[in-house]
């Protein structure tokens, strides 16, 4: 049997392998071969999301170095406010080390599946699998930024609109009904499926819908929508997918229509905090919307809409919530109706089937 491959030696391997070379450079080295003060480097190190290094201790390669200069003639150019550097920072440290934890799974799986597998093997199967994954993350990168254009570009603005809702943003809240009480009952493999499918699923049919999600939240999905009537098709398409697919979870789901303020790839203001207390106190399998959504898709053929009685919620002594439905022909069911009374009639042909093979048993023409 082979040996098994030394950590140090794969973790060595990987590291020469994203940076080009071993550490040969400190702290105050970097910065300043950049020109900038020991503590701005250092504040911009943390913001990344990187453990603490000491000043003095050679931690660094010539990939760091290029890197911070990059990060430095981003600011002298002016594409980095000041004032938002550190948010910046942030956001990108946050979103690239999700990413890597991923691929470094992934990394760790393709070793694990090949036990034959030497430090040369390693070492081919990360030459051709890192150029791939940067070529990937690169488009995918391009595509979302014309996205973004688009709709800062393209978008309709308050000016387009006599009623001044061109500018209006939707924000929805999806949660998960039960998740508490799932994750202690299920396994870790049967609780990933669930919220892999979750996700899955409801990124489908939020942007079938031309809407965007800006994050997930452990049970919860916050999604943007720029028209009224997306935002309210997308509520009520998550809310009644637990009835088409019954590996989708039962969702509560809360959406409000107004301003917002949207900063690193984030949505902050009124709007946002009226849709999670929506998503709040909406009972399970329902979406609740607010009084401007109401009033944006009011109308709409396409949805029928209830006026609640006036809640108490934090932060809002008299918020207004409409119930979200879709509107019915005559003699049609609702969908939770539908979905029982479809599932009743395959009870009774399957009642019909097993009567029939007792009676052809009795008069002899068939077994058991």
């Amino acid at each position: 049997m082979p040996e098994p491959l030394d950590p140090q030696a794969i973790f060595d391997l990987v590291e020469l392998h994203l940076l080009g070379s071993h550490p040969t450079l400190t702290g105050a080295e970097l910065a300043a071969a950049v020109g900038i003060p020991m503590d701005l480097a250092r504040a911009r190190w943390r913001s990344l999301g990187f453990t603490s290094v000491g000043d003095d201790e050679v931690a660094f390669t010539e990939a760091d170095l290029n890197a911070l200069r990059l990060t430095q003639r981003m600011h002298d150019l002016g594409m980095i406010d000041p004032d938002d550097e550190a948010a910046l920072i942030r956001t990108l440290g946050r979103s690239f080390a999700r990413l890597a934890e991923w691929q470094i799974t992934m990394l760790a799986r393709t070793v694990g599946t090949n036990p034959d597998l030497d430090i040369t093997g390693l070492a081919a199967v990360m030459n051709e699998v890192t150029p791939v994954i940067e070529e990937v993350q690169n488009y995918i990168w391009r595509r979302h930024t014309l996205s973004a254009a688009s709709r800062l570009l393209l978008a309709p603005s308050a000016d387009d609109d006599a009623d001044g809702d061109g500018a209006y943003t939707a924000i929805g809240f999806a949660d998960i009904v039960g998740y508490t009480r799932q994750t202690r009952s299920l396994s870790q493999g049967d609780l990933a499926s669930l919220v892999e499918h979750f996700e899955d699923q409801a990124q489908a049919i939020i942007t079938g819908h031309h809407g965007r999600i800006i994050k997930t939240i452990g049970d919860e999905i916050l999604f943007a929508v720029d028209s009224a009537a997306d935002a309210a098709a997308i509520a009520l398409d998550l809310v009644e997918e637990h009835l088409i697919d019954e590996d989708f979870p039962q969702l509560r789901v809360g959406v409000a229509w107004g301003s917002v303020l949207q900063r690193l790839g984030d949505v902050f203001g009124p709007t946002v905090n009226i849709a999670s207390r929506l998503t709040s106190i909406a009972r399970p399998g329902r979406a609740l919307i607010d009084k401007e959504l109401a009033e944006a898709i009011e109308g709409n053929e396409n949805f029928k809409l209830r006026r609640m009685r006036r809640m108490s919620v934090k932060g809002y002594r008299r918020l207004e919530p409409w119930a979200l439905r879709r509107p019915l022909e005559e003699g049609e069911l609702p969908p939770v109706a539908a979905v029982l009374h479809e599932k009743g009639q395959d009870l009774l042909r399957a009642v019909d089937e097993i009567q029939g093979r007792a009676e052809r048993v009795a008069l002899g023409e068939g077994s058991e």
